[in-house]
């Protein structure tokens, strides 16, 4: 099995990773690190925007009424990542929603080192081409200090997931968090990544 198809091959594949880094990975530190030092100008290679984390969270407002909705989007989540979720619960009681203190409301995976990088080589790989229609991500949704976040509307686009086995459609937001400091170094760094950003607002 070659590097490309290890790295992108699914949580499962794990295990063939363990000898070496994951493809996107070792493209940042033999090409885009260099790429983005001459874009910028950095004086210090410590200056160059780097991955942190990757955050996908689900919020799942029917669970109040249904619990198997949040152990399918406990399911779903683990497909996709490959790592086991938190399930979000509700901090306070609120009577007009029905919502009691305690209660699950969402769930959200925490990816860093390693798997942060296999889940994005997946994400624009494979699931992002998978989209219906999908014209590119908007480059507005920064943050203002480079972490970048979007919504997919359904889980289907991930190759994890089998189509005859969804018990209902969930959307999932995802959160890249990065040390770049500004969004143009933010949005840099995730373009070389292979971020597929709309022309119109690339110079947004």
């Amino acid at each position: 099995m070659t590097d490309t198809t290890a790295a992108v091959a699914g949580p499962a594949a794990e295990g063939s990773l363990t000898a070496s880094q994951p493809r996107l990975k070792q493209k940042y530190n033999d090409e885009i690190k260099k790429a983005l030092l001459e874009e910028f100008g950095y004086v210090n290679v410590n200056q160059i925007p780097r991955l942190v984390k990757v955050v996908v969270n689900t919020g799942v407002g029917e669970a109040a009424r249904d619990s198997k909705v949040i152990d399918g989007a406990v399911d779903d989540l683990t497909k996709i990542t490959g790592q086991k979720p938190i399930v979000t619960k509700a901090r306070k009681s609120i009577a007009q929603f029905k919502l009691r203190e305690g209660q699950p409301i969402g769930a959200h995976v925490t990816l860093r080192g390693d798997r942060a990088w296999e889940f994005l080589d997946r994400l624009v790989s494979l699931a992002l081409p998978r989209i219906r229609d999908f014209r590119g991500l908007s480059g507005k949704q920064f943050d203002g200090t480079g972490n970048y976040t979007f919504g997919l509307q359904e889980q289907s686009v991930f190759h994890e997931i089998d189509q005859d086995r969804i018990d209902r459609v969930r959307g999932f937001d995802i959160t890249v968090v990065t040390t770049a400091k500004t969004d143009a170094e933010g949005r840099a760094l995730l373009k070389a990544i292979g971020f597929p950003f709309r022309n119109e607002d690339a110079q947004a």
